[in-house]
């Protein structure tokens, strides 16, 4: 069976023009509503969570270390620390826990 493979991408580019096409066609006047507005500024964080959290579990060797780098990476960006500090310090947890976790054989 010969598919045309320009029909799919014709379909995708449909849909993704309707997704981002309705609600401005839809939606004139601006959104007066607390409760939507709030829920609209929350999701760009939560999709961004959604499709962070899964890839630090998986990243690593061990669930252990991508647990202790997360942990880490929240503590220090609980306590304000600057982005670099945060990434560099559970990259370095992550790198530590991997050679101990190595060494003593448990991986």
């Amino acid at each position: 069976m010969k598919v045309n493979i320009y029909i799919y991408i014709f379909v995708m580019a449909l849909v993704t023009y309707l997704i981002r096409m309705i609600p401005l066609t839809l939606i004139k006047k601006k959104v007066k509503n607390q409760f939507i507005c709030s829920f609209l500024y929350y999701v760009p964080y939560a999709t961004l969570a959604a499709m962070t959290f899964p890839a630090i579990l998986y990243s690593t060797s061990s669930p252990y270390s991508a647990i202790l780098g997360f942990l880490i990476a929240v503590l220090l960006a609980y306590k304000g620390k600057s982005l670099i500090l945060v990434a560099c310090s559970a990259c370095l947890a992550v790198f530590i826990c991997e050679i101990i976790l190595v060494t003593f054989g448990l991986i």
